[in-house]
Parts: C-alpha cells; structure tokens; sequence
C-alpha cells in the first residue's frame, strides 16, 4: 500500500430497501416491493454479519429474526434520482450524472433520421425486415429497437466483430446517439457470428423491430460493448474529476461496461467471489485511490426471480468483506449501497424502484443516520469532497456526517 487514502464504492446490483413513495404514481406494479426484507423472509436461515455490523438492518427498518439493528453503525437511505429503475441509469446517478428523462421512442420513428446521418458520415445502409424496419450498416452490424431491456427505451448496434472492429461498432452507436432520445444506445458484438447468425435472430413485435440479443449469438466469444446513455456527459462525472487531479480509478463488474474511465482500470468480471476478490487485491496492491465494484449475479438472481440464489450470492459479498474491511487503513472509508431493487418476490421479474441503503464504514466514524438522501449523486459528491477534487454536476456531499475527527 502507498500510504494514500481511498475511497470504496461496493453496489450490491438490485438490494433495494423499500418501494419508492412515486411508485403509486408511475409504477404500481411495485408496491410493496421490497428486495432486501424478502430475500431475508424467503430464506431464514441467512445471515449477513458482516452486512449487518454496516447497519444493513438500521437501513431497512424492519424487525426480521435474521437481521438485526446495532448501534455503533453509520447509515442512511438514498431515493433514485433517475426515472424508473435502471442499472445503467443509476450507476451514472452514483458517478454524478443529473439524470434527463428519456422518451419511449420505438426506433421506426427514428429510422429515416438515423439512415440520413449513416449515409452522410459515408456508411453503407440497407433496410431490413418486414417494412424495412432495422437498418444494415456496411454489411457488419445492424440498427434497431432493443428488444429485453425496457423495449422502446432502448436501441442496439448489433455486430459482428469478426467483421469489423469495435472502433466503428462504437462510431456508428454514437451517430444513432445523436438522432435518439431513448435512454441508452447499446453498441455491442461478438467473434465467431456472421451476419446470418445476426439477421437470423430478427424479431418484430408490435411496433417494435430488432435483432434478439441472446438468439444472435454476439454474447458467446469475444463480447465487447459500450452503453451511450441520454444526456450524459462523462466529463462532469466524479472520475473525470479525479483524472483532473491525478486521482486514479478502478472499476470492476458491469460498472466497467458502463461507466467512462479513460486511462484508469477496468475489469467486466460477473462472478461474484472473483469481483471480491479482485477488489481486495487492489487494496492490496495499494495503486488506485478510487475503485467502484458492482455485483452483477445478485441482479441476474432477481430477475430469475430466485431468493434462494440471490441469498447464495449475499453470503459471498458477506464473507468476503470481512477481508475488505481488514484490508482498509484509518483514513479509508468503504460505502455499500445499491442501483435499484429487483424483488425477486414481486410477481414480475423486472426491476423494482426501491430505495438503496447507504452503509458507511471507516476507521475513524461517528455512528448513527446520514439521513434520506434525493439522489445516488450525493455519494460522488462525498467522494470529491473527500478527495478536495471539483463536484461532479449533481449530488451533495455527506462527508460532515461521516468523521469523527477531521484528516483531509
């Protein structure tokens, strides 16, 4: 280690802690959704010790015979800013993004606008289904409607990369980027697909067209994508703020795919032990000062609507930060929140728009409750005031709750 302090974000993808008080207004099917009570109910022989040492029980504020509440904790609770629930969204919430609300868009009504701006780029664009609904664009990838994630929310580039390479996979997806106002943009492809493979795995339900992402074959070999979200702009995030200060960065898990670290470190790691594990060798290794570790497999056992699975994957995230924690010095400090729910009791296996809890842990804390925050920014904002770096563009900071005694 190299004697500097370091700031640790752990996201425990879709653990969410309650249903969110607009859910009666924009999403009914999420009343009462609540991830963490009903994963805990589900299974009662779980326990989470070292979860519930942060105060994982304080956050909830239930009584339930496995968790518990303890005293010397620093906690809180923190709405999402962003509309809906999105892993994607709220990730870029944490990195300080104010989220801009995006438009269901089926990508029809886009198609001529997006042929336009190919075409004057100098691409080659064909039409492609029945009516001409996707786009074909210089014979490697294809242009249209996501058809898993939030459908008419959401538009893919779809390549394959045996063909070409991700450079201009990533071109294209930010020229459809710049016509749509969907949420996300994702531009994506895999090895050993043809085009055959691709356009093979063309769908059209409703009014909606694209290629089926799993069907087509890209996630197989070679997997390589990039998210384009609606109005972010990676140079106001808190990264961009630490590169400006010589800060250095480390992202691991599904953050690495969707979050903007230029020069820094980032691994797409999905196992859950191995991400824990490759935290603490950072730690060890004592090189980055801000790291962000997202883990996946919790949100995947959500959405197979799985409680036992999901359990399984809370108790490696458990047994693992208790070497997390032995691996911090006086003047770290470790957050452990969450992006969203994904209720695996709810009765759809979407996610579900839950409040997260916010567990602080350091070596020099006061204990008690940092309050309800309005948005995931605020912990960004806490990680430029604890670094003295400028504040990304939303958030603010709860760093004045947080020590006992003043080191910065």
């Amino acid at each position: 280690m190299l004697g500097r302090k370091r700031f640790i974000v752990i996201v425990i993808d879709s653990y969410g802690v309650g249903a969110m008080e607009d859910v009666l207004i924009d999403r009914l099917e999420d009343m009462g959704t609540n991830t963490v009570l009903h994963v805990f109910e589900s299974v009662p022989d779980l326990k989470l010790p070292v979860l519930e040492k942060l105060g994982l029980g304080n956050a909830l504020g239930y009584d339930v015979s496995n968790i518990r509440k303890v005293e010397n904790a620093l906690w809180g609770r923190a709405k999402l800013a962003h509309f809906g629930a999105d892993t994607f969204w709220g990730h870029q919430e944490i990195m300080g993004t104010n989220p801009l609300r995006p438009e269901y868009q089926p990508f029809s009504e886009i198609l001529e606008e997006v042929k336009s701006v190919l075409l004057e780029n100098g691409h080659k664009v064909d039409l492609y289904g029945k009516d001409g609904k996707i786009l074909v664009v210089d014979d490697v990838m294809t242009v249209g409607d996501n058809l898993e994630t939030a459908p008419g929310f959401n538009h893919n580039v779809t390549a394959a990369l045996d063909l070409v390479d991700f450079s201009m996979v990533t071109a294209v997806g930010r020229l459809v980027r710049s016509i749509s106002r969907v949420s996300r943009v994702i531009a994506f492809g895999g090895l050993n697909v043809s085009m055959e493979d691709i356009l093979g795995a063309y769908r059209n339900p409703g009014n909606l067209a694209g290629v089926g992402s799993a069907e087509s074959g890209v996630y197989k070999n070679g997997y390589k994508v990039i998210h384009l979200g609606y109005g972010v702009d990676p140079t106001t995030q808190v990264i961009n703020r630490f590169s400006e200060a010589g800060i250095k960065s480390a992202l691991v898990g599904k953050v690495a795919d969707i979050v903007d670290n230029p020069g820094g470190y980032v691994s797409s790691t999905v196992d859950t032990g191995k991400c824990m594990e490759e935290l603490r060798y950072l730690l060890d290794e004592g090189e980055y000062e801000f790291i962000c570790v997202n883990i996946q497999e919790t949100d995947l056992a959500g959405h197979s609507q799985d409680p036992v699975g999901y359990a399984e994957k809370l108790k490696i995230v458990d047994d693992k930060l208790a070497g997390i924690l032995d691996s911090l010095g006086e003047e770290d400090l470790l957050i452990v929140t969450a992006d969203h729910g994904n209720d695996p009791l709810c009765g759809h296996s979407q996610h579900t728009r839950e409040e997260v809890p916010l567990l602080v842990y350091a070596g020099n804390i006061a204990s008690g409750m940092i309050g309800k925050r309005e948005s995931l920014a605020d912990i960004s904002a806490t990680a430029a005031d604890f670094f003295g770096t400028r504040f990304p563009e939303s958030g603010k900071s709860f760093l004045d709750k947080i020590f006992k005694g003043d080191f910065r």
